[in-house]
């Protein structure tokens, strides 16, 4: 049988999860197609899909540093709520781009929102999580043809 190695074309189903369980991705239904070792996800998970046989599964956990890294304070803002319009509507998990010094723009998400601050928020939001992928793969791909080899 053969084994997914560095420089397939791989197709993987799994479901990743996070400590307490809570699912944060579901690629069961439409798995995702990766050639290992173009770095299209995380080194430590494709490490984890290296000598893997069609059909079979595997948990991969990855740390928060494997991962999006650690959640960093010094991405985060907490903004007087007066320095927003008025008639500007916030609300939580709510995106916004600003721009520092007219040159450099973010995108941060709103964690929090009281009578007299909002606080933002530019870590990835699974910044500081570990990640469970529970994985199968599900076949490795002929680059040519775009189906699975023998």
């Amino acid at each position: 049988m053969k084994k997914a190695q560095i420089g397939d074309r791989v197709r993987i189903r799994y479901i990743g999860t996070l400590d307490n369980g809570r699912i944060f991705d579901n690629r069961e239904e439409a798995p995702l197609e990766i050639t290992l070792g173009e770095g299209e996800v995380f080194t430590t998970l494709e490490e984890g899909i290296v000598g893997l046989g069609v059909g079979e599964a595997r948990n991969i956990v990855l740390t928060a540093e494997q991962a999006f890294g650690p959640h960093l304070a010094e991405n985060t803002l907490q903004i007087p709520l007066n320095k927003f319009p008025p008639n500007r509507e916030l609300k939580l998990g709510q995106k916004l781009e600003i721009e520092f010094g007219g040159t450099e723009k973010r995108v941060f998400r709103i964690t929090a929102i009281d009578d007299s601050s909002v606080t933002l928020d530019a870590n990835h939001p699974l910044a500081g999580l570990d990640l469970t992928f529970a994985l199968q793969l599900d076949a490795i791909l002929d680059a040519n043809e775009n189906g699975a080899t023998p």
